[in-house]
Parts: C-alpha cells; sequence; structure tokens
C-alpha cells in the first residue's frame, strides 16, 4: 500500500512512519521541515506546507491512505494561523485525497475538540462540541475534525478522525520537554487540589492504534465517518504522574500550588494583556491551560475497542521506562 503521512517528521509522525514501514508499506512523508533520518529510512520526503495547495495535491498523487498529523498545536497565537494550517490546511488534504482517488483518510485530531471548562469523566463519542472554546487550538481542530467527517463517503475516501490525549514517550518535542525546561527553572505550579484524574496516551500505542484504524477503514465500514477516542487503559493522577517524571529524571519537585479559580483569572488577565500589547510569545498561564490542569478529562476507548480492536500493546510501566531510559540517554 502507498502511504502519505503528513507531519512525518514530528513526533506522532515519525511512529506512524515507521509502524507503515514495518508493514511493509511504501511511505511518502509530507513536512515542512527537512528530515533526512526518514530518507535513510527509505521514505519518499516532500517539503511543503500544508498550506499550499498544489503541494499537497502532489504529494497525494498515487496513494492508497493518507494519514494527517500534520497540526499547529499550542495555547496561544493568532487565530488567522491556526486556521489556516489547522482547517484550511486539512481542507487542502481532503481536496488532495478526493483529486488523487485516496481511498483512505486517518485524520489526527485531539479530545480538546469537546473540552469546555467542566470536568470530562470517562466521556464517549456522544459528547458534544461546547459552545465556545478557550483556545484557538480546540477550536480549529474541531472544524477540521469536522471537514474530515463531512468528507466521508464523498469521491470514494473513507474518512475516521482518532483523538489521542496527552500523547507522551521518547522524542517527544513538546509535552515532556516544556515539563523539564519550566522544572528546571522552578516555573512548575500545581494547578487545583491535584485530585485530577486525566487520560494520556503512550506514543507507539496511538500509532499502533492509527495502524488499526487503516486496516479497518473502507467506504461503508463500522468505523468509516466516524470519531474515536484512543488512549491508555486507565487516568492517571495528573500531578502524581508529573511527580514520578520528574522524580525519575531527577529534576525538582513541585513545591507550589494554586487554586483553580486564581490560575484562570491571571490566565484571563494575562491573555488580555497579551492581546493588548500584541505580545506574541506564550503567556505562563491562559484560561485554557489553567482548565487542563486543575480539571478531570478522561475517556472511554470501548468504541475504538469494538469497532476496530484497539487496544494498547505497551503497558504503562514498560513505556514509563522507555521514557526515562531515552531522556537519560539523550539528557
Amino acid at each position: 500500500m502507498n502511504v502519505l503521512v503528513t507531519g512525518g517528521g514530528g513526533f506522532l509522525g515519525r511512529y506512524l512512519v515507521e509502524g507503515c514501514l514495518s508493514r511493509g508499506w511504501q511511505v511518502r512523508s509530507l513536512s515542512r521541515g527537512a528530515y533526512p533520518e526518514l530518507e535513510r529510512l527509505g521514505v519518499e520526503t516532500f517539503q511543503a506546507d500544508i498550506r499550499q495547495r498544489d503541494a499537497v495535491m502532489a504529494a497525494c498523487q498515487g496513494m492508497d491512505c493518507v494519514f494527517h498529523a500534520a497540526a499547529l498545536p499550542g495555547v496561544w497565537g493568532k487565530w488567522d494561523t491556526f486556521y489556516s494550517i489547522n482547517v484550511t490546511g486539512t481542507q487542502n488534504v481532503i481536496e488532495g485525497c478526493w483529486q488523487n482517488g485516496v481511498s483512505k483518510l486517518i485524520y489526527t485530531s485531539s479530545p480538546s475538540v469537546v473540552f469546555g471548562d467542566d470536568d470530562i469523566i470517562n466521556g464517549d463519542e456522544s459528547l458534544p462540541y461546547p459552545a465556545c472554546y478557550l483556545a484557538h487550538y480546540p477550536h480549529t481542530k474541531a472544524l477540521a475534525e469536522q471537514a474530515v467527517i463531512a468528507a466521508n463517503g464523498q469521491h470514494g475516501l473513507a474518512t475516521v478522525s482518532l483523538r489521542p490525549h496527552l500523547i507522551w514517550g521518547p522524542r517527544d518535542n513538546h509535552l515532556i520537554p516544556r515539563l523539564i525546561q519550566r522544572a528546571k527553572r522552578n516555573q512548575l505550579v500545581q494547578v487545583g487540589d491535584g485530585t485530577n484524574q486525566v487520560s494520556i496516551a503512550y506514543v507507539e500505542n496511538v500509532a499502533e492504534g492509527h495502524l488499526q484504524a487503516a486496516d479497518a477503514l473502507y467506504p461503508g465500514s463500522a468505523v468509516a465517518g466516524k470519531c474515536y477516542f484512543i488512549n491508555d487503559d486507565t487516568p492517571v493522577n495528573l500531578w502524581d504522574w508529573i511527580a514520578n517524571v520528574l522524580k525519575n529524571l531527577d529534576l525538582p519537585p513541585i513545591k507550589r500550588t494554586i487554586s483553580y479559580p486564581t490560575a484562570y483569572r491571571i490566565g484571563q488577565i494575562m491573555e488580555g494583556i497579551y492581546r493588548m500589547f500584541g505580545i506574541s510569545s506564550e503567556p505562563k498561564m491562559t484560561r485554557f491551560l489553567a482548565s487542563q490542569l486543575a480539571k478531570s478529562h478522561y475517556f472511554n476507548t470501548a468504541a475504538a475497542r469494538r469497532d476496530f480492536h484497539f487496544s494498547p500493546k505497551i503497558d504503562p510501566q514498560t513505556a514509563l521506562d522507555r521514557l526515562f531510559a531515552y531522556y537519560r540517554q539523550h539528557r
């Protein structure tokens, strides 16, 4: 099978590329940067931005399946930038699939598309999109997800949207590095009472879930046109999990706490100041970040297990051991 991975040089994208190669598939990657390591693996690489429509059309040519993992993450930034990458870029991918007769599109979404500012306890796919969002990232990911689902069944294309929560593991270039950086600077503060439970998703399990969904995806199949939560089996206490990571990486523990209402208010004030003065750097606190750090948000994967036999193969302790070994090696 000929497969395109958008964002193939990124964190999840690299694992998707490796998973496809392990199956003997021919892999092409579309990324903004140059990734010689992918070329050494035998991957055909396209260097372009998913906002460049013609480049996306060319990258989709001759493909049977597309994994669309490229996106702009983050809790701060301009609406136009988030929209152009996450929404317009996704529409380019959809049209690239239509134009080139691609039969499968697997979209990497996010559980934040259903997160407002309330706790989510054992949430499932019946959760609605919230009336308003606290950040541009979840809003634009939700719009892109809706476009992907609406595209299902058109021009012979079957689509599915997967929602992995807090992807982590070796080679992470976002979550764990930010945690390490803030810990070294003694900038970590516990938000809330420390009892909130969250779902997390080990990266190898997430990549395998994408491949399992691809196996089950075809026009008219049980997974076509649907969204699925995929994460590790059981939620973790967020702050206990962070404390364990810090301890095993010989980093300073968290010593300060702040209540959720206070953090939310600080985030609100900082957002206002940053907008007023046009500051482009990310505030240390936002309303969305305060809610993510203080609220429970964990999800039920029963639908994914039923429809495409999703099952995390790497257990939590093995996953942590791999994480610690990687960061000790690359300290």
